[in-house]
């Protein structure tokens, strides 16, 4: 089964192999997309993280599940050396944390429920496990930044995350924190392998906010590997990056 909405404000892909697999879970996993839009969206006037912007909602007094979001951004900074921060001009944005952690826990609604092969993608984010249709490892593609119609790289992946940070879908928009706002030009795509999309996706945003140096930050996390574009279309990758990376025989 298979299905994609726009959730988040992006393209949500849920596919499950498992036989047994029906609509009705899949509806559970998009349901569960819908409420963290709801919690987390800095779009949407009602939502808790807009409230608490607003000063209306003392973090204190905030949801489980936002100040647990508010506590893994917290980490996330002092294990990326302040170059992952969830605050700009006064407000707080936990897109760059949410999006994962909703991903590895719309999955492990899945996985909680018995099932074994499974993608779960939110705006080209992943999370897989398992076996495709196909009784292959997952596939998923890594789009050239500067002509989105082109895949530069397809990896071949099975019980992990993938998670890509880029400014070629919506422009200009990761700054470094470090330097007062200033936008990262150097680089414009960086794909994260990791255990899973959570770590893959946090640290996908933190390297990039770093620039060219991200993919050196990568090559030294345990258990991450990662594939780095700049701005004159010449990619870097982690030492293990090419074992994810599928290669035809023609």
């Amino acid at each position: 089964m298979r299905e994609t909405r726009i959730l988040m404000g992006m393209p949500v892909i849920v596919e499950v192999i498992d036989a047994w697999a029906d609509a009705g879970l899949l509806e559970t996993v998009f349901a569960y997309f819908d409420y963290v839009d709801r919690k987390f969206s800095t779009y949407k006037e009602d939502s808790e993280i807009s409230r608490i912007n607003r000063g209306e909602l003392a973090l204190a007094e905030s949801s489980e599940d936002m100040q647990t979001i508010f506590a893994l951004a917290e980490g996330t900074q002092k294990a990326t050396d302040g170059y992952f921060d969830i605050r700009r001009d006064g407000r707080y944005d936990p897109s760059g944390i949410v999006k994962g952690w909703a991903i590895f826990n719309a999955a492990e609604i899945l996985r909680e429920k018995g099932c074994r092969n499974y993608y779960v993608d939110a705006g080209g984010d992943v999370q897989v496990a398992g076996k495709n249709a196909r009784g292959q490892d997952w596939r998923v593609g890594i789009q050239n930044p500067f002509n989105p119609q082109q895949i530069v790289k397809v990896l071949s992946v099975s019980d992990c995350g993938v998670a890509t940070s880029g400014t070629y879908v919506r422009g200009q928009h990761i700054y470094n924190p470090k330097e007062s706002g200033q936008l990262v030009t150097d680089i414009v795509s960086l794909t994260v392998v990791g255990p899973d999309i959570y770590q893959a996706d946090r640290f996908a945003t933190a390297a990039f906010a770093m620039g060219p140096a991200g993919i050196s930050f990568i090559e030294n996390l345990e258990g991450l590997e990662g594939y780095m574009i700049d701005r004159d279309g010449l990619a870097t990758y982690t030492t293990n990056f090419e074992r994810y990376v599928l290669h035809e025989n023609h």
